[in-house]
C-alpha cells in the first residue's frame, strides 16, 4: 500500500502558524510555553490562528509543563478546554494523562476522546513516560485516539528510531504513529527508511531577533540558559519547505 508523507509543524504563535501553512505543513499542534514542552495556548491565539490557516488545528490541552498526573481541578480545565477547541472549530485536541504508576489513564482519557468528538485526537509524548510502550499502545488504540505522538521513548526519534519501527509494526495500521523530537531536514530520510513511520512532528523553528531598540542591560526578564532574551521563536517556511521536500523524496523511494 502507498503511503503518503504527512507533516504536523508545531507553533508557537499565529505567525508560525501562518509559517506552517505556507511552507506546506498538513498539520498544525498549537502549543504556549515550548521551552515547557508544550502548555494549552490562549482562546485568543486558538481563535486567530483558526482564522488565518486551513489547515487542520491541533491546540495541546495541557494545563502546566511538568509529569502528566493532573489533579481534578487540573483536570476540569482540561475539559473545558477541549470544549472551547471545539466551540472554535478546531480540527482536533493534543492530549496526553496518566497514573501514578506509568500508566495511560484510560477513564480520564476516554473522557476526554469522548468530549472532544467528533474532533480528533492525538496522544502526546506522555506516551514516552509510560512504564511499558506496548501496553500504552494498546490503551490508547482502545480509547479511541487517531495517533501517537512519540520519540520512541528516548531524547530524539534518532535515539528511539528502533522502537518507532516496532510500535509501527505493531500498530498494524490500527493507529498512526508519529514521530517528533530532533527531526530535521538532514535526517527524515533516515528516519522514513529506519522506522516506516510516514507522520512527523517538528517546530522547524530558529530565533529571530527583535526589533527592540532600547534594551536595559540591568533588568533581565528572561533568565533561561541558552535562550536569547532578545530573540523570537519563530517556525521557518523555508525550513518547513525543505522537510516536507525531504520527507516525500524519501517516502517515494521507499514506496517503489
Amino acid at each position: 500500500m502507498l503511503m503518503s508523507f504527512v507533516l504536523e509543524i508545531c507553533a508557537a504563535s499565529v505567525a508560525s502558524c501562518i509559517a506552517a501553512e505556507e511552507g506546506g505543513a498538513n498539520r498544525i499542534e498549537l502549543c504556549d510555553n515550548l521551552l515547557e514542552g508544550g502548555t494549552t495556548p490562549s482562546y485568543a491565539t486558538i481563535a486567530v490562528a483558526r482564522e488565518k490557516v486551513k489547515i487542520d488545528l491541533y491546540p495541546i490541552i495541557r494545563p502546566r509543563g511538568g509529569d502528566f498526573l493532573y489533579s481534578d481541578l487540573e483536570f476540569e480545565v482540561m475539559k473545558k478546554d477541549i470544549a472551547i477547541c471545539k466551540q472554535l472549530g478546531c480540527n482536533g485536541v493534543v492530549i496526553g494523562i496518566l497514573t501514578p504508576d506509568g500508566r495511560v489513564d484510560k477513564p480520564r482519557c476516554k473522557e476526554l476522546v469522548d468530549l472532544a468528538w467528533p474532533m480528533g485526537v492525538t496522544f502526546h509524548r506522555a506516551f514516552d513516560m509510560t512504564d511499558n510502550p506496548f501496553e500504552a499502545l494498546e490503551a490508547i488504540i482502545e480509547i479511541g485516539c487517531e495517533r501517537i505522538l512519540t520519540s520512541g521513548a528516548r531524547n530524539t526519534a534518532v535515539e528511539g528510531a528502533s522502537l518507532l519501527k516496532d510500535l509501527v509494526e505493531r500498530a498494524n495500521d490500527r493507529i498512526a504513529i508519529m514521530a517528533g523530537s530532533g527531526v530535521r531536514a538532514n535526517n527524515i530520510a533516515t528516519l522514513i527508511k529506519t522506522t516506516g513511520v510516514t507522520e512527523f512532528h517538528t517546530s522547524a523553528k530558529a530565533y529571530e531577533e527583535s526589533g527592540m531598540v532600547y534594551r536595559n542591560p540591568n533588568v533581565s526578564m528572561g533568565g533561561i540558559p541558552g535562550v536569547p532574551e532578545y530573540g523570537i521563536s519563530q517556525t521557518q517556511r523555508q525550513e518547513v519547505l525543505l522537510i516536507r521536500e525531504r520527507g516525500e523524496k524519501a517516502l517515494q523511494e521507499s514506496n517503489q
